[in-house]
């Protein structure tokens, strides 16, 4: 059986696969050529990440694809139900990138709070000439520990946002439409962890509460926060979406940048990917990354492995 990788898979999901019985190709399809390349080399299984979209047309068209799997969490780039109605079996990963994602959320977290992301712009252009005027602007940050930081969706990604922040020293407000509680462990190199019971609360108490609000919620129809939820914020506010372009009205958002009711955003995901405004990029508020949440060496290498225990598992047991 062949699997086309259309958006890449890590190396050991590669030898997974193969040690499978499977063949592997990794070649990149453009998204117009997609469905013939599938017809013609009798593609089974088809992986992608976020580039390459699965639309009914594609569906349809590919009658021998068995698999359509997702290096990730979200899969709104897939006509999920409707693939499953037509005897598709639609995969992915949910867990394997939690960890990577709730990292660079407090990436973005550290950084804003002490101004690395406008520093870095001005540092390599000014540094040499206007040291003191630089040290000057970013004289005011402040600390994490102690402070509360409201997450907005208690899912995997949210429940390891708030392990790391419990490890910094913060305290965790969460909101979620179908989570109660949740109990967070937090461990530690040496084999000891500590269990916070976290309820969540409405969203408007979360709003009105946190020092600093994240966001790891789904594709939505509208935005999560838009300019009503920004006005309930609090002063001085750090907000990051680290989830789903779309889910924050970005018109609004920097319109309350420029005025300082939020002191300053990160976002990793964007309304208009992959062509974000232009006036969100260079907003110097802003800390910028370009949807790289699960971009690490570790969680391609848990996607790859996953992926592949799925596809070896539904197949063959298919063969069976």
């Amino acid at each position: 059986m062949k699997v086309l990788a259309n958006d890449g898979i890590s190396q050991s999901g590669i030898e997974a696969l193969k040690q499978g019985g499977f063949e592997v190709e990794t070649t990149t399809v453009a998204q117009e050529q997609l469905t013939n390349y599938i017809n013609t080399n009798n593609v089974d299984v088809l992986l992608v990440r976020s580039a390459t979209t699965v639309r009914k047309d594609l569906i349809d068209a590919c009658d021998n694809l068995k698999v359509i799997g997702r290096g990730g969490v979200g899969m709104d780039n897939i006509d999920v139900e409707y693939a499953r109605s037509k005897g598709k079996h639609v995969i992915n990963t949910p867990a394997a990138s939690s960890q990577s994602v709730a990292e660079l959320v407090f990436a973005h977290l550290f950084g804003g709070v002490r101004f690395l992301h406008d520093s870095n712009r001005h540092m390599p252009l000014d540094g040499d000439t206007k040291f003191k005027d630089l040290k000057k602007n970013y004289a005011k940050g402040v600390e994490l520990r102690g402070k509360t930081l409201g997450i907005i969706g208690f899912g995997r990604i949210g429940r390891e946002v708030a392990k790391i922040a419990l490890g910094v020293g913060m305290k965790v407000i969460a909101s979620d439409k179908f989570v109660g509680k949740a109990d967070i462990k937090v461990e530690f190199y040496n084999g000891q962890y500590i269990n916070v019971e976290i309820e969540t609360q409405p969203m408007d108490d979360i709003l009105k509460q946190a020092d600093f609000i994240t966001l790891h919620v789904p594709a939505q129809d509208g935005y999560i926060i838009g300019e009503k939820e920004l006005g309930m914020m609090k002063d001085g506010v750090g907000l990051i979406n680290a989830a789903r372009g779309g889910v924050i009205d970005e018109v609004a958002l920097v319109k309350v940048l420029e005025t300082g009711k939020v002191a300053f955003a990160g976002l990793d995901t964007f309304e208009s990917e992959p062509t974000p405004a232009v006036q969100v990029l260079m907003n110097g508020r802003i800390s910028l990354t370009p949807h790289i949440g699960a971009a690490t060496n570790e969680a391609q290498d848990r996607i790859g492995t996953e992926l592949a225990e799925q596809i070896i598992s539904i197949l063959k047991t298919q063969e069976a």
